[in-house]
This record gives C-alpha cells, structure tokens and sequence, in this order.
C-alpha cells in the first residue's frame, strides 16, 4: 500500500488509477465469461466503474490452471472468503472486526487475520489501520487475539508459537532530519514515521523488537516517490519470516526490500531502486529465489526498461545471491497491469503464479509463459454506507491452497 494520506486523497488516486486501467484488454480464456448478480441487465448503466466491467469469475482454462481454492478478504467488510477454480463460494469466515489487510491460513489449517481496530493515534486514522491480531478455526472460533495500536499491514504466525508484529511509530526528530524526497512540509504532528518490528506471545507479551532507523541510514535511503509525503520513511508493507529464522521486510516508500539477520539484528541484504518500485508482497520460493510484486508507481530506471512513460507493475522473481530478475511477468501492453498500491503474488506448485492487482480486486493466474489461465474480479464491494459509484472491491492479498490444505484446515 502507498503512504499514509486521508480517504478522500486516496479515493481520488485511486479513481486517477483506475481510469488509466480502463484501456486494458480482457485476457483471452478458455472458459467462456459467467455472468454474477453485479452484471446482470439493467435499466440505465452500472455507476461503479470496476463492476460495469464485469466481476466474479472471468474464465479458467481448467487443464493449465493450479487445482484449488482461492482465499481472500475484501478490505471493505468483516467476511473473508474461499472460492473454488468455478468462482463458487466454498466457505467463509464471518470475523469480528473488519481486515487490517488480509488474512491467510496458517501451517496448522488456522486462520491469521489481521483486523483493523481505529484508535486516535496518526496509525490509527488512516484508511485501513491494522490494530489487532487473531487466529480463528473453521468455524472462526477465536483462538487468541493481541492488539498493537501501532500495528499496520501484516502478521506473521511464527513456528516458536509467537506473532510477528509489522509497526510504525514517530522516528527520533535528528534521525528524520536526514531523510530526503516527499513533499515538504507534510509531516505528521508528531513528525515523521519509521517502522519496526515487534515479536509478541499469543498472551500479548512483548519479548522482541527491532527498529528500521537503528539498522538503516536514512540518508542514503531516500523516499523514492517524488509526490508522496514525508508523514512517514519507509512504509513497510510486507513481513516474511524464513526457515532459518531471518526476516523479510518490504518497505514501500523507498522501494527497498531487506532480509534482517534475526541473530546480529543487522541488516545483510537488501534490494532497491532500481530494479524496485514500490514493491509489495515478497515471499521466498521454494528454490530460495525470491517472488514480488514490484508496483512501478515512479520508476526510477523507467527509460531504461519499457518503452512506455505510462506506469505500469509487474511481477518478479529474483536471485538474492545475483540480485538479478531470472523471471517477470509483465503485460505486452505495460500499462494493461497496474495496481499502484497493495497486491501480490504466490508461485504454485505446478510453476504457475498467482497474481493479486489489489486496487481493483482483480485474482488471475499465469503460466511461466505469461498465459492467463484462471481469473476472478471480487464482486463483493464496500462499504455499504458510501455512494455506489464510490465502493471497492480493493484486495490486498490472495492465496490459492490445494484440497488438501483446504482438509487440514477443516479439521484444525
């Protein structure tokens, strides 16, 4: 997600998004369109602009597509929902307060759902502030539950039983001196914010923390955005804990991305711009390459990679020991694939990835040639109190689990 702006700043970027994604082509599936509720005929014309073009499931190619169920919470409720590869509903999770962002399942089959809970705090104002932790069963029974105010974005169950706790609070007034880019003067009245990491028991004891600004020089970290804020640094907006126990954090306002030694508490690798843009979702592959979504709000290599001064995302997989692209998925027609904000990406089992474009809610999956061979557009917008023309069906984050993943949750 971008930095930290009012509702209404964000309603008028993202309709500023949108309306350039409106010349994208419809990908070419085996499975003719199914109509949803939200396409049905109607007298006059569909005000929202992300139904008019169609939602709920696209199409599938059913003999290239990853067999499975797709999870995802719409940011504008309380439900979160599996889909099947027909775009049926298979189960849902009512859950007690609305997504932070997202939620996923857990190695045990539980639920991890970070839930937003407002508070007075500059973290706790902003459109989609986290503030909570929990972990549900199959028939979202809450198993525990922590709450941070300054918690933001995500959540990580870890395998010691503890929760990892993404965090942003004020930096020391010296430190934020140093930073450079963002608009001047749109600092917070507590100034400028950095992020840290907070490890805590299920009981909501703290017993671990790192902060960005001890490990990282902001001078030579600048905010990569020419047009975003200085009400914040680094605006992490991904966590992924690894095998070894080490740490990855995406930081979105320096498009910056780095692996946190959890033993020296120092940071021994880290990825930027270019060939980074406002990056989100990194996850590490099986064979030790690293998935991304790279946004692509301000490139700073632009020239250099696509001739096209349109903005425009793609995903990518990355050696960490080269640090060099080995694998993208980009759309033909750059611009055809833009989401300036949240998404994501997940590598499946038979080499296929599936994308989140989160601005517009759009899941689809790709082969490693490119092919789109499943898509399905949320058809579930909010919120309820807002104009229609005006709801979202914004995604933060998607995953696709196989049947039996989807059987040891049930019985978790």
């Amino acid at each position: 997600m971008g930095n930290f702006f009012s509702r209404r700043e964000w309603l008028r970027r993202a309709g500023v998004a949108a309306a350039g994604l409106a010349l994208g082509a419809q990908p070419a599936l085996a499975t003719p369109l199914a109509q949803t509720a939200s396409q049905a005929p109607q007298e006059g014309i569909e005000p929202n602009t992300i139904k008019r073009r169609g939602t709920g499931f696209r199409g599938s190619d059913p003999q290239r597509a990853s067999p499975g169920f797709t999870l995802f919470a719409p940011l504008a409720g309380t439900m979160v929902y599996l889909v099947d590869l027909r775009g049926e509903v298979h189960h849902t999770w009512k859950m007690p307060y609305p997504p932070g962002f997202y939620g996923y399942l857990t190695d045990k089959g539980t639920l991890l759902y970070s839930a937003t809970i407002p508070n007075g705090t500059f973290l706790g104002k902003i459109p989609w502030p986290g503030g909570a932790v929990l972990e549900v069963d199959w028939n979202g029974n809450v198993r525990w539950e922590v709450r941070q105010t300054e918690h933001h974005h995500d959540a990580r169950l870890l395998p010691n039983g503890n929760v990892l706790l993404l965090c942003a609070t004020s930096m020391p007034e010296d430190v934020a001196q140093q930073v450079r880019g963002g608009l001047t003067g749109t600092e917070t009245d507590r100034g400028m914010y950095a992020d840290y990491l907070v490890e805590m028991t299920t009981a909501g004891q703290t017993v671990w923390e790192w902060r960005i600004w001890e490990h990282m020089d902001p001078a030579t970290h600048p905010i990569t955005l020419p047009s975003d804020t200085r009400a914040e640094w680094t605006h992490g907006n991904a966590i992924f804990d690894l095998p070894d126990g080490d740490i990855l954090l995406s930081l979105r306002n320096i498009s910056t991305i780095v692996r946190i030694n959890r033993q020296t508490e120092e940071i021994d690798w880290e990825l930027g711009p270019p060939p980074l843009s406002g990056a989100h979702g990194v996850n590490r592959l099986a064979n030790g390459n690293l998935m991304i979504f790279d946004n692509g709000p301000y490139r700073v290599d632009q020239s250099e990679i696509a001739p096209t001064e349109a903005p425009f995302s793609r995903v990518i997989e990355v050696d960490p020991d080269a640090k060099a692209i080995v694998w993208k998925y980009q759309e033909p027609t750059p611009w055809n694939f833009f989401s300036s904000l949240l998404s994501s990406a997940q590598r499946m089992a038979n080499g296929n990835t599936l994308v989140t474009e989160g601005l517009f809610g759009r899941m689809f999956e790709v082969t490693p040639d490119g092919d789109t061979v499943w898509e399905y557009v949320n058809p579930f917008f909010g919120p309820s109190n807002a104009p229609p023309k005006a709801q979202t069906n914004i995604v933060f984050r998607s995953y696709r689990y196989t049947a039996d993943e989807i059987a040891r949750a049930q019985s978790a």
